[in-house]
């Protein structure tokens, strides 16, 4: 046996592994059950224990588990604090590194990619990786003009591992559910799968990061490095040092953290209207904290990285999120209610009141009421736990809703940035940004009263055209 198919035989064992785990588990529970033990603590225990075994498995293995793991840990600060708190550094490291390949294998695909003398295109070349991801590992080296560069090199048989893993791990999503309160996993690993043929593609990748990359060449507040080559399985970009978000979660100052949540949310919403693409990888690993931003090397900038899963949005975010958005800041039920039924929010065979869509809307969108906004760990699990009691209206209702095929990806990448900033506790001024980015937010009379000019701006004008009218004369 050759091996790939060992390699694939253990992670399918591995993950097959795990819903027989959580079945042992279940048994475990309803022992402790037996002998006394109440349902509140042996439930906490054992969502505890089967939450540890699921991101330790999925951090051993990289393509689609990896992928997934990245993905849902996001999501932990929807976690009950009891829960999260024993395995936040196993989902941190999830988020930014995986077992690495042996450098002779690094080689033989830099053979197979670049020639026999790839080195030659190298002043330096260091075999030891410096981050590892779902899909491929990152060198640092120096190319042959000198440039500080990153190799991404894509893992040998990364295509056929992706999809086993999502396959094999949307077999049993309806177990995993639980582990993220209000949050139904299946669509995640869909979606996952959709993409993987766009993950593999390093030539997309290269299209979407050098986009960004000339767009974002003069920012103040955003640095993405530029592609330097590309070909099927090695993208060189530039390199750019800084501080992982992963760190600035664990370790950050206030004000670090304030920073880069402010940038995060700008980013997310100035991409799609500067670039027509929308980055759908919002993980920590995949941002940097750099120093020199608009106020020195006291101030910050973010880089931002991989661009591996884009969402093609040529008009930017599509208008209707920012109408529904502001008629549901001004309480306009009736206008909310039709225009998510004309979006296929609610399907035309079911029938919602105006008002509970409201009732179940103005709680989500909190941040965007106020001036700044304080996203924090509680303020998120009190989201998910009123979306998951059964119990409630809000889940009641939130059942009935449709999410279209065309806001998929925008939800979850929405999402997964709101869970990144509140694991940076970060205030953050989100208005600013939605008024500034988000199309339809405004109202056209208030768009084109902040194109004219202000009284003062005017009378200005006015006196530099007389002046220069008094100067022809003369």
């Amino acid at each position: 046996m050759s091996d790939l198919p060992r390699k694939a035989v253990t992670r399918t064992a591995k993950l097959a592994a795990l819903p027989l785990g959580f079945a042992g588990r279940a048994t475990w529970g309803l022992g402790k059950r037996i002998v006394g033990e109440s349902a509140e603590i042996v439930g906490r225990e054992l969502q505890q224990r089967t939450a540890e075994q699921l991101f330790k498995v999925l951090g051993e293995l990289k393509g689609g588990a990896m992928k997934f793991g990245q993905a849902l840990s996001v999501f932990e600060s929807a976690l009950p604090e009891e829960v999260a708190g024993p395995y936040r550094a196993a989902l941190t490291k999830l988020q930014d590194a995986a077992p690495p390949m042996p450098a002779r294998t690094v080689h033989s695909v830099l053979t197979a990619q670049l020639g026999e003398d790839w080195s030659e295109l190298f002043v330096e070349f260091d075999d030891k990786p410096a981050a590892a991801a779902s899909i491929g590992q990152v060198h640092r080296a120096v190319w042959h003009d000198g440039r500080q560069v990153a190799v991404k090199v894509q893992y040998p048989g990364a295509g056929e591992a992706l999809l086993s893993d999502l396959n094999q791990l949307s077999r049993f999503a309806r177990l995993l559910g639980p582990l993220i309160p209000g949050m139904d996993v299946k669509p995640l690993i869909s979606e996952l799968r959709d993409r993987v043929s766009e993950e593999l593609d390093y030539a997309l990748e290269a299209q979407a990061q050098q986009a960004h990359a000339e767009e974002f060449a003069d920012d103040p507040d955003v640095m993405v490095p530029a592609v330097v080559h590309q070909c099927d399985q090695i993208l060189v970009t530039e390199w750019i040092d800084g501080v992982p978000l992963s760190e600035v979660i664990t370790d950050g100052t206030e004000e670090q953290r304030d920073r880069a949540g402010q940038l995060l949310s700008r980013f997310l919403f100035s991409g799609p209207a500067r670039t027509g693409l929308l980055h759908a990888d919002p993980h920590p690993g995949n941002f940097r904290l750099l120093p020199g931003g608009p106020g020195g090397e006291n101030d910050w900038r973010l880089g931002v990285l991989d661009f591996g899963t884009v969402d093609r949005l040529p008009g930017g975010l599509p208008d209707p999120i920012g109408e529904s958005l502001r008629m549901t800041l001004d309480s306009e039920a009736e206008a909310v209610y039709e225009l998510l039924r004309r979006e296929g929010f609610v399907k035309e065979s079911i029938e919602l009141d105006p008002d509970a869509v409201l009732d179940y809307l103005l709680p989500i969108i909190e941040p965007a009421r106020v001036e700044e906004f304080t996203f924090t760990r509680g303020w998120m699990r009190s989201q998910a736990a009123r979306i998951a009691d059964i119990r409630s209206p809000a889940h009641q209702l939130g059942k009935q809703l449709n999410l279209p095929p065309a806001y998929l990806l925008i939800h979850r990448v929405t999402l997964s940035t709101i869970g990144v900033l509140c694991q940076l506790g970060a205030t953050v001024r989100l208005r600013e940004e939605l008024e500034e980015w988000l199309p339809g937010f405004l109202p056209e009379e208030a768009l084109n009263a902040s194109e004219a000019p202000d009284g003062q701006e005017a009378l200005e004008e006015l006196d530099e055209l007389e002046a220069e009218e008094s100067v022809a004369e003369a």
